[in-house]
């Protein structure tokens, strides 16, 4: 999906030098948009060399997002049936799609492999980093850690907070308390990591106990 959002950007870059007749087909298009219009371009006997080379360019360039899309797809299916045949409970976790649960069995393993839901946390990137000064006591977001499983956790929050009324509660609670928006997601992360972790050992002990 990165390498088709680069061929979308090429797209648009490559749209604003490009001959008047061209150009103004793409006109406040967004990447996606670009990528439809530049499958149906046609070459016509009448175009000049540059605008039938950008037309080409163009072209090529949308099929290869194209392209890349469905490989994509194919791809997460594939994911998507592994993770239902290791732990489908995790497809049933609002905000949890495939790629976040493959992202988090990668992570996880096996049970046991950590010692505590904060040592999950830990290497998540969610664990709170004290930032106090003075009279103010705070903490600040983790930099730290598995970046991927940390993008995996700010997935679940972002979905949960557009769709979760439990969440946004919380949420509109610790801004009363004066909170910042980016410390309530590194609080909302927090109790991601300790959720799922806690899922991810409670079933695979049931399982291993059958």
């Amino acid at each position: 999906m990165e390498a088709k959002a680069v061929a979308e950007r090429q797209i648009l870059a490559l749209v604003v030098a490009a001959p008047e007749a061209l150009r103004d087909q793409f006109r406040r298009k967004s990447g996606r948009q670009a990528v439809a219009i530049g499958l149906r371009l046609r070459l016509r006997p009448n175009q000049d060399t540059e605008t039938r080379t950008t037309t080409i360019v163009i072209r090529s360039l949308a099929r290869r997002a194209r392209e890349l899309e469905m490989e994509a797809k194919g791809h997460e299916q594939e994911l998507t049936a592994i993770v239902k045949g290791w732990r489908p409970d995790l497809l049933g976790e609002l905000g949890v799609g495939s790629i976040v649960a493959a992202t988090l069995l990668c992570a996880w393993s096996h049970a046991g492999r950590f010692r505590s839901e904060a040592a999950f946390a830990s290497l998540a990137g969610a664990s709170p980093i004290p930032a106090s000064s003075g009279m103010t006591v705070r903490h600040r977001l983790n930099r730290r850690g598995d970046r991927q499983l940390n993008r995996a956790l700010h997935v679940v929050v972002l979905t949960r907070t557009r769709q979760d009324d439990r969440t946004r509660a919380y949420m509109e609670r610790r801004r009363a308390e004066g909170k910042s928006d980016r410390e309530i997601k590194r609080c909302l992360k927090r109790y991601v990591a300790r959720q799922l972790f806690r899922q991810l050992e409670s079933e695979r002990k049931g399982l291993d106990a059958t």
